[in-house]
């Protein structure tokens, strides 16, 4: 049976293992040739194939709920739930999500785009299950691509073992996030079986049996159960029980202790077992099979060890991320070296400016050094560099523990991904009034990510929040200039600096603002003033071409500070008959709502349009076709001016 032939998780169950192992390769070039043709997700994709195809033959899904952490490693997992005709438009307008899609399939249970939330779900679930609100048999959270670095893993970690749930945890442990994974608790280099080690010494392989028979016998029921009954036994021993009993116990730990890592999971009251070779199939069944067993005593954690890329060469070769993420390519010689471009770039050469200039200046990143642009800072800095892993909250907190200490930290992170952190950007940075600057990548509309990904929220947020300065650049040249005015202006608390995914415009010296004042980009004649923020400069310069065709001079804004917001560009736009606003953020409580009471308060009787992104979830697309649906490009901008008129 090929892959065309499989419909349904079922349909894997009639193959014998030689047939897995073929299909597995079909599922991988599969895989290729889909994100050859639309881009996506790679390498977390190639490395959990055989690991999807064990999980859906000895679990009935969706009776057992199969929770994806982080989602964009389940394609194969919508390849056998019958999705393959939709990968021809994987991630484009209309077409198949690249995460987990509730919309999709009763295969997808959540729609996991974010990392380390899946054991909190499967937690609640577990809770219903309990009190009889559904009727999930099994309970499966796939934790990997570094999900266990972030700080929700471990307190629902700590949850569901002190309340004895009866879940499965997965930890697929590529050693990777999007960089290598920041934690002791994955398996780095030390597995001799994925990792290439040539002389393995008589230690080291006495050392693996031993952890790979003692593994088998701790996922044996029938051990579980002789050793429940021994239990029970020293203990009612009369005098001797209790110190027989931690006796016993004692010697248990100082085993695991040193062949494998489970104190940590087992101190929680998770059972461990693992680590399993994660493209062995049928290893894996049979660990998945004594798991559902001994899961009915409690939660359980099954360590297995997965190949981030593998099957695919240049995803295997390649160092830096092993093809996370791929532009579109060509899949015999695969996709060309990862470099930073736009905005990001002129931000990685902006920081390493400002660091050699002033030796408080570190930076910090979750888990993305390379698509924030910090791979040269790192080379450049070693010392002042750190990554912190997937761990959003306590980035920001630890920034604002550098900034105590004297330092002048440099966030660099998605705008998506500062939603996480948002208790600590208000109360641990901004409470304490302290010099931090927040870079945020991929800031508005993104595209082909959907709506977990677009960046809409920061700048309204972020505008509230007391002392706050949030920046929004035009050009690379202007980002390179705002690093650099933030370094000082976060001697008054912290600064937001927020910039787009894409390819940034270059403009001349004189075409670059400083500090917190706005830049009028051109003259008018008193009718139309737009006011545009970032990126949508370009867009307003068109808007004004398109109505000066019609006799229409408008004059037109950068605003560049979204909060403070300029007196003088105020002033100004308070002159003029119409004022249109737009920002590639969400439209209510944003930037254009506080110029529009300012302007409207300065001048009751000019008609203030506020244009941005609405308010609803909005699915992946090309950006720039959803800013024109939404009527944020020039002719959306002329339109708004010449009806407001």
């Amino acid at each position: 049976m090929g892959l065309d032939e499989i419909r349904q998780p079922a349909d894997l169950r009639q193959l014998s293992y030689p047939e897995l192992d073929d299909l597995a390769g079909e599922i991988r070039d599969f895989i290729v040739r889909a994100v050859a043709e639309n881009a996506g997700h790679l390498g977390s994709n190639l490395g959990v194939v055989e690991l999807t195809l064990a999980l859906h033959r000895v679990f009935e899904s969706p009776t057992d709920a199969i929770l994806w952490d982080t989602g964009h490693q389940a394609y194969a997992h919508k390849i056998v739930t019958g999705r393959q005709a939709g990968f021809e438009r994987l991630r484009q307008p209309g077409g198949l999500s690249g995460y987990p899609n509730r919309e999709e399939s009763a295969h997808d249970v959540i729609e996991n785009s974010h990392a380390s939330t899946s054991l909190s779900y499967a937690y609640g679930l577990a809770v219903g299950r309990g009190l009889g609100a559904n009727e999930l048999r099994h309970i499966v959270a796939v934790i990997g691509d570094g999900g266990i670095t972030g700080g929700m893993a471990y307190e629902a970690l700590n949850n569901i073992g002190h309340s004895r749930q009866r879940v499965i945890i997965v930890l697929n442990d590529n050693g990777r996030s999007y960089a290598p994974t920041i934690s002791n608790l994955t398996s780095g280099s030390s597995n001799p079986t994925l990792v290439s080690i040539d002389h393995p010494s008589l230690p080291d392989r006495i050392t693996e049996r031993l952890a790979h028979g003692l593994t088998s016998i701790r996922l044996n029921p029938v051990y579980v159960r002789r050793q429940r009954k021994l239990e029970r036994f020293l203990r009612d021993l009369p005098y001797v029980g209790p110190q027989a009993e931690k006796g016993v116990e004692a010697l248990k730990a100082a085993v695991r202790e040193f062949l494998q890592p489970p104190s940590f999971f087992e101190a929680l009251g998770v059972r461990y077992v693992g680590p399993v070779d994660g493209h062995d199939i049928e290893e894996l069944e049979r660990t998945f099979r004594n798991a559902e067993v001994l899961s009915a005593e409690g939660p359980i954690v099954v360590h297995v060890l997965t190949q981030k890329g593998r099957g695919y060469p240049p995803a295997e070769d390649d160092d830096e991320k092993h093809l996370h993420d791929a532009p579109v390519f060509d899949p015999i010689i695969g996709p060309p070296p990862a470099v930073v471009t736009g905005y990001t770039q002129a931000f990685a050469e902006a920081i390493i400016k400002e660091a050699e200039a002033d030796p408080r200046v570190v930076a910090i990143t979750a888990a993305m050094p390379g698509p924030t642009g910090l791979l040269p800072f790192q080379a450049r800095f070693p010392d002042r560099f750190f990554d912190v892993g997937i761990a959003e909250q306590h980035a920001v907190a630890g920034a604002a523990g550098m900034a105590l200490a004297g330092l002048r930290p440099v966030v660099a992170i998605y705008s998506t991904f500062l939603n996480r952190a948002w208790d600590q950007v208000v109360y641990d940075v901004a409470l304490h009034r302290l010099p931090v600057v927040f870079c945020l990548d991929r800031a508005g509309i993104t595209g082909p990510d959907g709506a977990s990904h677009h960046g809409v929220y920061d700048m309204a947020l972020l505008a509230k929040v007391p002392g706050m300065r949030v920046l929004a650049p035009s050009s690379a040249e202007e980002l390179q200039v705002m690093l650099h005015d933030a370094i000082g202006l976060a001697d008054d608390g912290p600064v937001a600096i927020r910039w787009p995914r894409g390819t940034a415009v270059h403009v001349a010296e004189h075409e670059v603002g400083s500090g917190l004042h706005a830049r009028r980009a051109r003259d008018g004649d008193g009718r139309v003033c737009l006011l545009a923020v970032g990126k949508l400069l370009t867009e307003a310069l068109k808007a004004a071409d398109l109505l000066a065709t019609s006799g229409i001079a408008a004059t037109v804004w950068d605003v560049r500070s979204c909060a403070p917001l300029d007196p003088e560009m105020i002033a100004d736009a308070a002159r003029h008959q119409v004022v249109i606003t737009a920002e590639d953020g969400i439209r209510d409580g944003g930037i254009g709502m506080a110029i529009a009471d300012l302007v409207s308060s300065a001048n009751q009787q000019a008609c203030v349009r506020v244009l941005g992104t609405p308010a609803r979830f909005i699915p992946q697309g090309v950006a720039e076709g959803i800013l024109t649906q939404i009527g944020l490009d020039a002719e959306g901008l002329a339109a708004a001016a010449r009806e407001a008129l």
